[in-house]
């Protein structure tokens, strides 16, 4: 095995509704996924993670599989839970540091990866309780720039400074728009060569960078609010979209504020989504809105594996997980969690967690059987030309088999 290694530990383990589908390097933090990030600092591409059972099967696009032997000495062992800054600096500091006399990348003086001094077996990493300080090689240390996830909405209480830093070093040293754009304000504006951009679209760089990468499509009247990154082969078809990442071959409308879209998602229509996550494969239905403020502006509670928590942010919207399909007009309070392959339609406001796989409303939910979930799991994805392979259907049937229960 070739590349890095990332690491969930047992708090990224417990990174609901996301956890069940998808290992934390395979999360969009900030402009960019986490592995990606990883890749682009040392690099050298992922050769593989570690991470819960139920993610051995795993497979997604050039994601790299779960590690099924011993991890050799000298192999890089990162944690999922750093999203290092994708900086020219930071890239540069890193790449000086892949010399072997390198033994632990610190960030923020906390351990974010380390060259392993001796073969290190699964068994070790298994439950996610190890730690990675007493696995370093003797070496120089080497302090690299980042944000830790400590908990699954950090990647929304990081997302304004992650993607003002994002969308000015993914982008080329050489900034470029067609003339046609309206932009407001002095920040950084890039649209990629193959990016179309209509006519009566407009950029707002008051406050923050606007990046639109290749094969993208922003459609008139649409308003783009930086920071904000418009993702590869993606569509913006109308609206307000401000402080978004928006994942490749992602389709979005409406109203859209701080918020992230993992990629191949739809939200078509209109309605309001604010500090919220969207994971990938979902779609919501027309109307579908968030909440991200509590009537009495007071810090957002979330549920979590471990209960339910205090998240000390004053906005915080819906964490949606992979698959979630919501029906026409759904409402979505506070700080609320939609399990992975949860199908959610009805005439009541779903609860503030709803179970991977649950089908229908409160109180009477039904569960999404296996069968028919891949038969719409199979169309979904051809639409975007994805074909659901023999290892996707394996890992999905995985996911079904551990779901939690609300």
């Amino acid at each position: 095995m070739t590349g890095f290694v990332l690491y969930d530990d047992a708090a990224a383990r417990a990174f609901e509704p996301f956890a069940l589908s998808r290992p934390a390097g395979e999360l969009r933090a900030g402009g960019e996924l986490i592995r990606r990030r990883w890749a682009q600092l040392l690099g050298a591409p992922a050769g593989a993670f570690v991470g819960a059972p139920h993610l051995a099967h795993f497979e997604e696009f050039d994601a790299p599989p779960a590690a099924s032997a011993t991890l050799a000495a000298g192999t890089i062992l990162v944690n999922a839970r750093c999203a290092p800054a994708l900086s020219p600096a930071s890239a540069g500091d890193a790449a000086a540091a892949m010399s072997p006399g390198t033994g632990r990348w610190l960030s923020g003086g906390r351990v974010a990866a380390v060259r392993l001094a001796k073969p290190c077996p699964l068994e070790t990493l298994a439950d996610g309780t190890a730690t990675l300080d007493g696995l370093a090689a003797a070496g120089a240390d080497r302090e690299i720039a980042g944000w830790w996830l400590d908990h699954v909405w950090d990647l929304i209480g990081h997302l304004l400074p992650m993607l003002a830093a994002d969308a000015v070093a993914m982008a080329p040293r050489a900034p470029s728009a067609p003339e046609h754009l309206v932009v407001l304000g002095d920040h950084q504006v890039h649209v990629d060569l193959g990016a179309t951009i209509e006519p009566m679209v407009l950029v707002d760089a008051t406050v923050g960078p606007v990046l639109v990468r290749r094969g993208a499509t922003v459609q008139a009247f649409t308003r783009l609010v930086g920071p904000c990154v418009v993702g590869e082969d993606a569509t913006v078809s109308g609206g307000r979209v401000a402080a978004c990442s928006i994942g490749e071959r992602a389709k979005v409308n409406g109203e859209l504020s701080t918020s992230i879209v993992i990629g191949h998602a739809n939200k078509g229509h209109d309605g309001f989504v604010g500090h919220s996550v969207l994971g990938r494969w979902a779609n919501l239905g027309a109307g579908t809105i968030t909440s991200n403020l509590k009537n009495s502006y007071g810090a957002v509670s979330l549920w979590t594996p471990r209960g339910v928590e205090e998240t000390g942010l004053q906005f915080l919207g819906s964490l949606i997980g992979d698959h979630v399909k919501t029906g026409i007009g759904t409402l979505l309070t506070t700080g609320s969690v939609l399990g992975a392959g949860a199908n959610v339609f009805g005439s009541t406001m779903p609860p503030k967690v709803v179970a991977p796989f649950a089908w229908g409303e409160a109180p009477a939910w039904g569960s999404f059987a296996l069968d028919r979930f891949l038969v719409v799991a199979e169309r979904v994805m051809a639409r975007r030309g994805v074909a659901l392979t023999a290892g996707m259907r394996t890992h999905l049937a995985a996911m079904h088999a551990a779901r939690w229960r609300a």
